[in-house]
């Protein structure tokens, strides 16, 4: 049970990084002595230090370091990257143990930090906690074993399943705790995509102006766009790609990107996206993007907000949530009740 309190933490510190570490994965590590935490750090920002780096540093005395277990909840990594390799930093701490709780799937490391630390006589121990760090760094490992990015389906529905009223006009469905949820959610994504048809009727910004936090990139399929069109995704606050059918410029912050119409829209937009470092995606709407996804088999999870309130005259639908998914989350917000579905990670 020791082995699994200390990486609690170091999962615990992990997580103070979401957000700010992409495309990079969240990692946390504390240094142990004699069952005490003597330093710990997490990964704060990309391109600056990492976990292991952060935690020796935090260590007041130092001459403890070698006589220390290091918990860190990512494999160290083993290449020059933005940073120097961190398990030639253990090595030359000289911790005597170091405790995993994931191996990186990221084919330059993939267990050659482990094998370097063990070949320098560092006892190693892995799969701490395994199932609680793939969950926390669903997004990394799904970009680095797919090739796409993890994708979240969301949306809010009325009481009666609608997402619109009968003329397709903008209707706040849901609540101000859902709405701090959604700002929330998008701070902490990669990227927010949109279909033509939310473009047109709802002109959105996609922002996060109810919660502090990084504007997410903006992605929105529409196959017949006017570039100099009066709608706020082109309005050059924030890095955008449209996927259309016509044409491939880039205009400041706005890239358009031309799709084959005789290819699945669908992969080409999640490799696209891969290929520019987005390990996740939010996809808000409207219901026929939804439903594209799903039909597609292209999702991770699914969020809805289900409001108490009912929409009349009814409108468009919302898509059904398919069935076999996990529910790993069930709220109530008093307004609205927030059910999270997920098809493979369950913490």
């Amino acid at each position: 049970m020791k082995h699994e309190h200390f990486m609690e933490r170091a999962l615990e510190l992990a997580k103070k990084g979401e957000g700010s570490v992409s495309p990079n994965p969240m990692v946390g590590c504390v240094l142990v002595h004699n069952d005490i935490i003597i330093g710990e750090g997490w990964h704060k920002k990309f391109g600056e230090a990492h976990a292991e780096v952060n935690a020796i540093n935090s260590v007041i005395d130092k001459s403890l370091i070698p006589l220390s277990t290091a918990y860190v909840s990512l494999e160290p990594c083993s290449h020059f990257g933005k940073t120097p390799p961190c398990a030639d930093l253990l090595i030359k701490e000289g911790v005597s143990k170091v405790v995993i709780c994931n191996t990186d799937p990221n084919l330059k490391v993939n267990g050659n930090g482990i094998q370097k630390l063990k070949n320098a006589g560092i006892e190693v121990v892995t799969g701490i906690l395994e199932e609680k760090g793939s969950y926390l760094n669903r997004r990394f490992f799904k970009s680095q074993t797919s090739k796409k990015p993890y994708v979240i389906l969301k949306w809010a529905e009325s009481a009666n399943g609608c997402v619109a009223n009968s003329e397709s006009k903008p209707v706040q469905i849901s609540g101000d705790f859902a709405q701090l949820y959604s700002h929330k959610w998008r701070s902490n994504e990669d990227a927010i995509m949109v279909g033509s048809k939310t473009v047109i009727n709802d002109n959105p910004s996609l922002s996060t102006r109810y919660w502090s936090g990084k504007n997410p990139i903006r992605v929105v399929l529409f196959p017949d766009i006017d570039i100099n069109a009066k709608y706020q995704i082109l309005d050059q606050s924030v890095k955008t790609y449209v996927f259309n059918k016509s044409h491939s410029l880039i205009n400041g912050h706005v890239e358009f990107i031309k799709f084959n119409v005789n290819s699945n829209i669908l992969d080409f937009i999640l490799s696209e996206l891969h290929q520019r470092d987005i390990t996740s995606l939010m996809v808000e709407g409207g219901p026929r993007l939804h439903e594209m996804f799903i039909n597609n088999n292209l999702y991770d999870e699914i969020r809805v907000f289900k409001s108490k309130k009912l929409i009349i005259p009814e409108g468009l639908n919302a898509v059904t949530v398919p069935k076999n998914l996990l529910e790993i989350e069930n709220i109530d917000l008093k307004t609205d009740f927030l059910r999270i579905y997920s098809k493979e990670f369950q913490p």
